[in-house]
């Protein structure tokens, strides 16, 4: 057996640590803060909170006894875990998480480059943000400088492996991560003014449980944010120890990306209702743009803030940690498909950073291409976690909790996530893609059909369809070419 297949996470910690990692992004620092305080503050929280045990920690679980039991990436556990003839699937779930991850390796430069300018002292009184930002997000080359350093970054870490690269580096990484991001809330809540921000984020808007957007932003908020559904907790989890409890590290890695977001939502709120010189204005940053939200509103906030010169660099460190701890889980999907596929680490490593540069190059030099690809393949997210659920219900979630995740865990699972798994979970993706695309269609009813718009449902069934295509076409070339079986792999 080669050293490729028996590298694994040396501890549970370097395990949790790396999965907290990949679950902890961007959005729980950008997009959960804005969710809160337009959705009701607390009753949002709860809503999010049910999520994680209806769609998110299931999934996660789901995902985990795949590639805890078949020790293969989503290509191979599809192939092996279900039948030959879903190989697709799982090469579906792979190309959703990579063509995002060519665009995502730019919104880490972005985070980087605005590291750089907090540590320089950019961020002062008077400073125009939005020409600052404009002037960024327009610079091809500054753009392609800070992909091509995050992408390089994350290269020289999965270059050493598992244990050598991911589990020392996020070891580090997260907890740091998070003591960043407690820092900043407790700045944040000890401002003058900052008590409404906090009203926002815990007082329960009840009126707002009678609005489906609540419940639908924050379903797709948890199913985003932990990773569900994108083969990564699957991937780490062919790196785990073969009796590695479940049930129990998947529901800390939920609670973990959750503990996050409130702590992103401390620093953010209340640091926007303190500063501003009203509830409305506040209110309006608020129902603004993720990007307009970080590197505008609060890069310009942060010099009236006292303390602000120190706040800041704390702050998008701890955005740089969020996105490079995800970006690393999403390269190693790729990389691992190319091991299973018969390469060694060092080569696989190479080919697939190299191809996440270049492949990222349009997100880099083109915005309108970047929000077409998080518009399209984000949502893309939702069919990989069905074709999850779709996985364990043919191999039957009964067999898989009695077989695979209790008899290895701390916390025994009931039937409760069998019948999630068989009812609830479908059902929640079938009202989250059809009120997607009735949004989009809706609000764009004369061009919502075009496939080359940056935003419509056109664009989104367009390339959807281009991509089942090929991989449905190529199933028994990925089955095949997949040389390492599962069972090859437990002789």
């Amino acid at each position: 057996m080669s050293k490729d297949r028996i590298d694994e996470f040396i501890s549970r910690w370097g395990f949790l640590a790396a999965a907290i990692g990949m679950a902890v992004g961007t959005g729980n620092i950008w997009r959960f803060p804005r969710m809160v305080a337009l959705y009701g503050g607390g009753a949002y929280i709860l809503i999010y909170i049910l999520a994680l045990f209806l769609w998110s920690a299931p999934l996660l679980m789901s995902e985990m006894a795949m590639g805890r039991t078949v020790r293969l990436g989503p290509i191979g556990s599809f192939r092996d875990f279900v039948d030959r003839r879903s190989t697709w699937m799982g090469a579906w779930m792979v190309a959703v998480c990579l063509l995002i991850t060519f665009y995502y390796a730019v919104v880490t430069g972005w985070c980087l480059k605005y590291t750089l300018l907090a540590f320089q002292g950019a961020f002062k009184p008077g400073v125009d943000t939005q020409a600052l930002w404009n002037k960024f997000l327009h610079s091809p080359w500054e753009n392609l400088f800070y992909q091509f350093i995050a992408i390089f970054v994350t290269g020289l870490i999965l270059y050493k492996g598992i244990k050598g690269g991911v589990e020392k580096v996020t070891k580090v990484m997260v907890p740091a991560l998070f003591i960043f991001l407690l820092i900043a809330a407790l700045r944040a809540i000890t401002l003058s003014g900052a008590r409404l921000g906090l009203e926002y984020i815990f007082i329960p808007d009840w009126s707002k449980l009678k609005d489906p957007a609540t419940w639908l932003q924050a379903f797709t908020q948890s199913a985003w944010s932990t990773g569900a559904g994108w083969g990564l907790m699957l991937t780490y989890s062919v790196y785990v120890k073969k009796k590695e409890d479940i049930s129990q590290n998947c529901l800390i890695v939920g609670f973990g990306d959750q503990t996050a977001a409130l702590l992103a939502a401390m620093a953010v709120i209340p640091t926007i209702f303190a500063l501003l010189p009203s509830p409305e204005a506040a209110q309006e940053v608020m129902a603004g743009s993720n990007t307009g939200l970080t590197f505008i509103s609060l890069a310009g906030l942060f010099p009236r803030m006292p303390g602000g010169t120190i706040i800041a660099p704390i702050f998008f460190l701890a955005m740089v940690f969020a996105a490079l701890s995800s970006l690393i889980a999403q390269v190693e999907v790729g990389i691992r498909t190319l091991i299973d596929f018969g390469s060694d680490r060092k080569k696989s490593t190479i080919l697939m950073t190299t191809a996440c540069f270049l492949l990222g190059i349009p997100s880099a030099i083109f915005p309108d291409f970047l929000n077409n690809q998080d518009w399209v393949w984000g949502l893309a997210l939702l069919v990989s976690g069905f074709f999850t659920i779709l996985a364990i219900r043919r191999f039957n979630p009964e067999r898989v909790r009695q077989e695979i995740l209790n008899p290895c865990g701390d916390i025994k699972i009931g039937r409760w996530w069998s019948i999630i798994i068989s009812y609830v979970a479908p059902a929640i993706f079938i009202v989250l893609t059809t009120w997607w695309f009735y949004v989009a269609i809706s609000s764009n009813p004369r061009t919502w059909w075009n496939p080359f718009s940056v935003a419509t449902a056109g664009t989104i069934i367009f390339q959807w369809l281009v991509l089942l295509v090929l991989l449905i076409a190529s199933n028994n070339f990925l089955a095949s070419k997949t040389v390492i079986s599962s069972e090859e792999i437990k002789r």
